[in-house]
């Protein structure tokens, strides 16, 4: 299945990126995709790294009402010259990418620039116009590891991309403390403020 921007991007719609990895919050993602969709002129892409679909299936994001694109999508065997690159064609498509949740691996990939999954490869590719959040997921010690500080420095600062969170809760690996993602709805009202979406009207 090829994905091209032009023939996917639809005038007056919002398009959504959400970018899943290998944090156990990656299990919201398929609330995240229906809430955004309960919205007018609201279109939804989900990118997964192969650990955050220890999490959901492709299935669940099918039936909130989207697709999910992975590395073998993009890295299909079958490639000519002139075939759409899908980290290319995802990023002309994107306006604004949700990193939700963004697990410690995920978040020092970002700041070193490695690009060796689609998900790496759309982060390097995108637009700095492209409005672009990252909601850290991890274990509190993780969080609280002293490379997190200079990834996220180097994220907010040097990258500028908007960080929020990570919160504090009991963490699913039965810790407490700083670590857990925003909650789902506050990602999902950060794009309705962003775009000042209508909600659909009930049938």
């Amino acid at each position: 299945m090829s994905f091209i921007a032009e023939h996917e991007r639809e005038a007056g719609f919002v398009h959504v990126v959400l970018i899943t990895t290998g944090s156990v919050a990656s299990i919201k993602a398929p609330l995240i995709v229906e809430e955004l969709l309960r919205y007018q002129k609201v279109k939804v892409e989900a990118v997964a790294t192969k650990a955050s679909l220890a999490f959901f299936t492709k299935g669940d994001i099918r039936n909130a009402g989207s697709r999910v694109w992975v590395d073998e999508d993009e890295w299909t065997g079958t490639f000519k010259i002139g075939d759409p690159i899908l980290h290319i064609e995802l990023r002309r498509w994107a306006d604004v990418v949700l990193v939700a949740p963004c697990s410690a691996n995920t978040l020092s990939k970002i700041a070193h620039g490695i690009c060796d999954n689609l998900v790496t490869s759309l982060m390097r590719a995108l637009a700095p116009t492209t409005p672009t959040y990252i909601f850290p997921a991890m274990n509190t010690l993780m969080y609280e590891h002293p490379l997190t500080s200079e990834h996220l420095r180097i994220v907010r600062d040097v990258v500028r991309y908007n960080v929020v969170g990570p919160i504090g809760k009991n963490l699913a690996c039965g810790d407490v403390g700083v670590g857990a993602m925003t909650e789902w709805r506050d990602i999902v009202k950060i794009v309705v403020d962003l775009f000042q979406l209508a909600p659909k009207k009930q049938e």
